[in-house]
């Protein structure tokens, strides 16, 4: 019986040490343990990727911004100097290339589809919803109109005259932008706005020598207020955008910004359709076709060419309010006053005359003066002291 006996002692001994060995590592003894827990290693924030992100697009949009407005009022402005007639159209092409935006979007929908193809997900292929859909529609529909407003002045206008009077959305754009989204007003923006307006005021008063071939005082004067409207009403839409961004209750991408701009085109082209039909354009395109100076494989080129431009150009306005604000993006258009002026002059033998270099004068102070301002916004940022939870 002895053995047996020893073996007993043997697995008590055994059961003992394992019964120690599991107290040891319970959870509710871990303060009695000489082991410091090993430190959770955290990854590092990499704000230089993001930040670096953010520029590329920005750049990039500002590129498409920068060829799309200084584009987009020669091309418009060939189509009406060569024969074209047709405002309803000629607005219809500034939203009609909306088509292009599908592009990017499909792009996009198979990179995302890829890489979750690995984890099983299904990829998601619309982000915009409902309410932000029925915002971004209103805003279509007012873009739409504006730029019917741009289109009659810019027929009636020479280019050069006509960046001039745009030029004036910026101040209308920094007024709606403090406003709507709270951007704040200093003595350099408001200066920016007097220096501007008295740009436009300038031009206002000086009609007899820029009147272009077949255009009377009377159609100039329309034509210069229907620009100056439409100055005013692209200054409260970009604003508007923003705030639709702010409001919209959902992660703002690149994805849903293009996903936006398709909105704004397709309900501006509808308003333009609309538009085209009531006023019989559709039958006219072929008689113009067959009269435009530079002949008819090359209007259609122009019709072509002029969809494209402008699309570049909403586009990156879009993308540049994505990538940092509306007053920005009212900033770029402006700053782009000088080589669309200059293109204006050399490529459609325009005239410019004193009272166009006073008004250049003044408003590029005025750019001067906002960015004054918004150096001072930084640095008052900058000096706001921020407090963490």
């Amino acid at each position: 019986m002895e053995p047996n006996s020893q073996e007993t002692e043997k697995f008590l001994a055994m059961a003992a040490r394992s019964l120690r060995s599991r107290i040891n590592t319970c959870p509710l003894n871990a303060s009695h343990s000489i082991t410091p827990a090993k430190p959770i290693e955290k990854k590092p924030p990499q704000p230089e990727q993001s930040t670096a992100m953010k520029r590329a697009v920005l750049f990039f949009n500002s590129i498409l911004l920068a060829v799309g407005s200084c584009g987009g009022p020669l091309i418009t402005r060939l189509y009406f100097v060569h024969g074209g007639n047709c405002v309803w159209l000629s607005s219809w092409l500034q939203s009609g290339g909306c088509p292009i935006i599908l592009i990017p979007l499909i792009i996009s929908y198979f990179f995302r589809r890829r890489a979750a193809s690995g984890s099983g997900n299904s990829t998601k292929m619309i982000f915009v919803k409902l309410r932000l859909f029925l915002s971004a529609a209103a805003i279509g529909l007012i873009i739409g109109f504006d730029n019917y407003l741009y289109t009659y002045g810019i027929a009636r206008l020479p280019v050069s005259t006509s960046a001039l009077i745009i030029a004036c959305q910026l101040a209308f754009t920094a007024a709606f932008a403090y406003l709507l989204v709270n951007q704040r007003f200093t003595r350099y923006s408001i200066m920016a706005i007097v220096l501007m307006t008295t740009g436009a005021a300038v031009l206002g008063s000086h009609t007899s020598g820029d009147l272009p071939a077949g255009v009377s005082n009377k159609q100039y004067r329309a034509g210069f207020l229907m620009t100056l409207s439409a100055a005013f009403l692209y200054g409260m839409i970009l604003p508007l955008v923003e705030l639709t961004y702010e409001k919209s209750k959902q992660q703002i991408t690149y994805t849903l910004v293009l996903e936006i701009q398709l909105v704004l085109s397709l309900f501006a082209t509808i308003l333009s359709t609309v538009g085209m039909l009531i006023n019989n354009d559709f039958q006219e395109i072929g008689r113009e076709a067959a009269e435009f100076g530079l002949g008819e494989t090359k209007y259609y080129v122009v019709l072509v060419m002029n969809a494209v431009i402008w699309q570049s150009f909403f586009l990156g306005v879009v993308g540049v309010i994505f990538s940092s604000s509306s007053l920005f993006s009212g900033v770029l258009i402006a700053v782009t006053l000088p080589a669309t002026e200059i293109l204006g002059v050399i490529f459609l033998k325009e005239t410019f005359h004193a009272e166009k270099g006073v008004s250049l004068v003044l408003n590029l102070c005025g750019f001067v003066c906002y960015f004054v301002s918004e150096i001072k916004n930084d640095q008052t940022k900058t000096l706001e002291p921020q407090i963490t939870a």
